[in-house]
Formats: C-alpha cells, sequence, structure tokens
C-alpha cells in the first residue's frame, strides 16, 4: 500500500511537472507583455474617464496621510475635487486645468493652472507603450483592494535611473487601486492606496467646494504662464525623460500653501519669497523630474534630502538657484543637477 501511495504521488508530481513545462513551452512573452500593456491603458483611461470617488492613503516610511478624491466628466469637462483629511484642511477643485486651492484658515484661494498630471490614481501621464522601452511591463498576481478584484502589473526598470512600480488595477473598470514604489532591492519606499472607492453614479454635488460662502476670502491668482527657457539646458537626462513643459511664476509668502510639484497624493513646495520662479518639468511617462530656477539667496544652504520616492538637491549656478526635485533615485537627480547649464544670448 505505502509503495502504490509513493507511485501515485510520483505519477501526479510528473503530470504537474508536464503540465508546467508545456505551458511555459507555449506561453508568448510579446502576449504576455501585450496584455501588459493593455491594462497599462485601461489604467490610464478609467482615471480620466470614469466617475468615481474614494478615500486613500499615502504612505512612506512612518509617515501616512489620508486624502479623498472625487472625480466626475461632465461633456467634455473634468471636475474634480481632492480634500486633505489630516492635519490643516486643504482642498482642491480641479476644472479641468485650472485649480483652486481653500485654505479656510487664512481664508484664502489659491488660483493656478495644473503643471503636473501625476495625482493618483491618474498618475500615467503618456502612451504606456511608450513606457515598454525602458521598463520591463509583466502581469503579477491578482488580488484584492478596498473589496474589489484587482490584476497587478509590474513595471521594472531598465536601469538604475529609475524607480520600479507595482500597480493594482480594477479588474472590472480599470481604475488604480494601488501603487507601490520599489526600490533596486525590489522594497516599497512608498505606497499609495484607496481604502473605499465608488465607480459610477457620483452625485456632482460632491465635487462641489466644502466652503460656499467664500466672501470676503483673499485671491490670490498665480502669475503663471508658458515660457521659452531657451538658455537653460539639460545636458544630461535619463533615457527616455523628455521636457513637457516651461512656465514661470511669481512666488510670494501669501501663496506658500500652494503645491508647486506633486508626488502621487503628496504635495512638495518651493521656500516662498517674492520673485519669479521659473520651472522645467520632464516625465518618462510615469515619473517626472521638476528643476525650479530663481534667482539666487546667499543665505540658503547647498545640499540634498530624500523624502520617500522624492529626491531633491539645492545648488547655486552664478546668480541663480536651482531646486531639482524628481521621484528617481539620488543618481538620477545628481545626474540632472550636474548637468544643468545656462547660455545668455
Amino acid at each position: 500500500m505505502r509503495q502504490t501511495f509513493g507511485l501515485f504521488k510520483f505519477v501526479v508530481a510528473l503530470s504537474l511537472l508536464l503540465a508546467f513545462s508545456a505551458n511555459a513551452e507555449n506561453a508568448d512573452p510579446q502576449s504576455e507583455k501585450r496584455e501588459a500593456l493593455g491594462w497599462l491603458k485601461k489604467i490610464q483611461v478609467a482615471a480620466q474617464k470614469l466617475n468615481y470617488s474614494g478615500t486613500f492613503v499615502y504612505q512612506q516610511a512612518n509617515e501616512m496621510r489620508t486624502s479623498r478624491i472625487t472625480h466626475v466628466l461632465d461633456g467634455k469637462n473634468e471636475i474634480e475635487k481632492l480634500e486633505i483629511l489630516d492635519g490643516k484642511p486643504r482642498e482642491y477643485i480641479r476644472n479641468n486645468e485650472e485649480v483652486i486651492c481653500y485654505v479656510p484658515e487664512v481664508k484664502t484661494l489659491l488660483v493656478e493652472k495644473r503643471v503636473t498630471h501625476d495625482i493618483f490614481p491618474a498618475i500615467l501621464a503618456m502612451n504606456p507603450a511608450d513606457l515598454a522601452e525602458y521598463y520591463d511591463v509583466r502581469k503579477d498576481v491578482v488580488g484584492r483592494v478596498a473589496g474589489r478584484d484587482c490584476q497587478a502589473i509590474i513595471l521594472e526598470p531598465t536601469d538604475n535611473l529609475r524607480y520600479g512600480y507595482r500597480l493594482w488595477a480594477d479588474k472590472a473598470t480599470g481604475l488604480l487601486l494601488r501603487a507601490q514604489t520599489l526600490n533596486e532591492k525590489h522594497e516599497a519606499i512608498e505606497q499609495i492606496a484607496f481604502t473605499e472607492v465608488s465607480v459610477g453614479n457620483i452625485d456632482r454635488n460632491r465635487v462641489k467646494p466644502s466652503f460656499p460662502n467664500t466672501n470676503g476670502w483673499h485671491v490670490e491668482n498665480a502669475t503663471m504662464s508658458q515660457a521659452h527657457l531657451s538658455g537653460w539646458t539639460v545636458k544630461s537626462l535619463p533615457p527616455g525623460f523628455r521636457k513637457i513643459r516651461e512656465v514661470r511664476r511669481i512666488v510670494s509668502d501669501a501663496s506658500s500653501p500652494s503645491a508647486t510639484a506633486t508626488s502621487r497624493g503628496s504635495r512638495v513646495s518651493v521656500q516662498p519669497s517674492q520673485h519669479e520662479v521659473a520651472q522645467m518639468v520632464f516625465s518618462d511617462g510615469l515619473a517626472a523630474i521638476s528643476v525650479f530656477i530663481e534667482p539666487g539667496a546667499q543665505s540658503r544652504t547647498e545640499g540634498s534630502m530624500q523624502q520617500g520616492a522624492m529626491n531633491i538637491i539645492g545648488k547655486r549656478y552664478g546668480d541663480f538657484w536651482l531646486t531639482i526635485v524628481g521621484e528617481v533615485p539620488s543618481s538620477a537627480i545628481r545626474q540632472v543637477a550636474n548637468s544643468i547649464e545656462f547660455k545668455s544670448k
């Protein structure tokens, strides 16, 4: 009997091995890649075209922040409300490219144009197929996030100048439910995920501001314009990164709560002062790098710092002060910072 049972286990194991080998031989890597890229396209379209509302948590190291986002497509108009639920209340209402930030403790409205397009869950800014040249894109496990069945997609960088990502897409709608940023050891250094979300049939009233009576509030209009910073160049960008925007803005003390760079759900502000700041934005379709250029300040100290996936370098360049901010490894930020040049006409 013992010999018979052992023979049965051997036959079963051999059958499984042969089946696995057959599947491996029949697997089409290109088909798998196309399917994974198809999921990325679903993620991109869902964030722009669906109506949804949910609460998400952004986590890096021991820090956690909770926000609520509501997105409604009203004809050709995208309307979005982002509520910061932890710390001092902030509320961002976006109507297409215009963003109004409500700052209730100082009764101020900050009005500006959207510079980057990477607020969760809309983190894919370009054609997903273009990512395949710089990331190994493949399907990963299936699972559940916020009570919804999802498919995970892995984006593994082909160089050391960008992070990897693991994205979970809702199987039913394609909406991004969770995103992890991975370092070279495949460890999550940053994560953002819905804890609850509703898709479809969202009440339009939910994208209205929570402060209907703003009579007497100070209105700060960001003086921002498209720019052509012809004198400034970055000689050594990471492969795949290209310039997507150049703007100039006036930064003042009154606008200090305004966000000038974003990282998924987090926001990084340039040090406020009353002067003009130019910004160049580069992206590979997933990660972004910004170079802020402003008049030099002798009181500032050159240096670098890291916050989760965000690396920042501040340095002088002649009579200018440069701040380089990016959701990329420190090696990439250093490469950009060391290759910035200015040639006056």
